[in-house]
């Protein structure tokens, strides 16, 4: 079972070695990708070797979704919630992103421990911004409202072109992801993995964990939704989420674990997908040592 990590581990990386540096440091200038297609760039200057430029493009949006100045409902809040003076906006972005951060490290604690926490909150910053409107919808959940001026069914980025659905409710908030897959047998692997995932949830030892269905048809949360964010060719997967699965520090893992589940998905059935290949070369060679009487 893969378990993803909200921060970076390239971009904390940097963090820590430049606050290690002291006030040396050399010129950085570089770019990295992560899954679902984020893009950091990465820039530090010798000139003032404490402060980085960071800039983030985030999944291309699909048409359903909803952005405000190219960024997800609640972004800017919850960056400036995360990181108060350390980081400051620099409105308009750079060109090809859609979030520039000028991060001053001589305004980190001084103390270690809440140093360190901050430079992994910095590294998380994908999950600040993209997790944004779930975190917002899911705390108003936790207190068993709905978000004022929020529309029934809201769709979020996860992925390049791709959306999934949140419908959120007083007492709960169902989240459904069409499930889409290239290859034709990812197809096959990725469908056949999910419904064992459900079935699986099943056990009691799960009782507690949000219920989870799968279905090859749009379910009826969907409905009214355009043809094209419904071209699902795995099926749909449906998560209830109620309160007191966003209970205290519940809600950060359950933000994160549904910010990133079809990536979750995408890496099973990649396991998979090798070992299918691999058997079926296997056989393919072993057949011709074969020898038949």
């Amino acid at each position: 079972m893969i378990l993803l990590q909200s921060p970076s581990r390239f971009l904390l990386q940097i963090l820590q070695d430049r606050v290690l540096s002291g006030d040396k440091g050399v010129d950085i200038d570089c770019h990295t990708v992560e899954f679902d297609d984020v893009r950091y760039h990465i820039q530090f200057s010798t000139r003032n070797p404490k402060v980085m430029v960071l800039s983030v493009a985030l999944p291309l949006p699909s048409p359903e979704a909803i952005l405000y100045d190219g960024l997800p409902l609640g972004a800017i809040e919850a960056i400036k919630a995360a990181y108060g003076p350390v980081v400051q906006i620099l409105d308009p972005p750079k060109d090809g992103f859609d979030l520039t951060m000028k991060i001053n490290l001589t305004k980190l604690p001084p103390d270690e421990e809440q140093r360190n926490a901050v430079l992994t909150q910095i590294a998380s910053v994908r999950e600040v911004v993209l997790g944004a409107p779930l975190k917002l919808l899911l705390k108003h959940l936790a207190s068993k409202t709905v978000a004022p001026n929020v529309d029934k069914l809201v769709a979020l980025v996860h992925r390049p072109n791709e959306s999934f659905f949140l419908a959120p409710q007083a007492d709960k908030v169902t989240v459904v992801y069409p499930m889409r897959f290239q290859d034709s047998i990812d197809i096959v692997l990725a469908t056949s993995f999910l419904q064992e995932f459900v079935e699986a949830r099943r056990n009691a030892s799960l009782n507690n964990a949000p219920s989870c269905m799968w279905s090859p048809a749009p379910p009826l949360e969907l409905k009214g939704v355009s043809s094209d964010a419904l071209n699902a060719n795995a099926g749909f997967v449906t998560f209830v989420v109620s309160p007191r699965h966003v209970e205290g520090k519940k809600l950060d893992k359950t933000v994160w674990s549904l910010l990133t589940f079809h990536a979750y998905v995408s890496y099973h059935v990649k396991v998979r997908s090798l070992c299918f290949v691999g058997w079926s070369i296997l056989i393919k060679y072993s057949s011709l040592y074969i020898r038949h009487p």
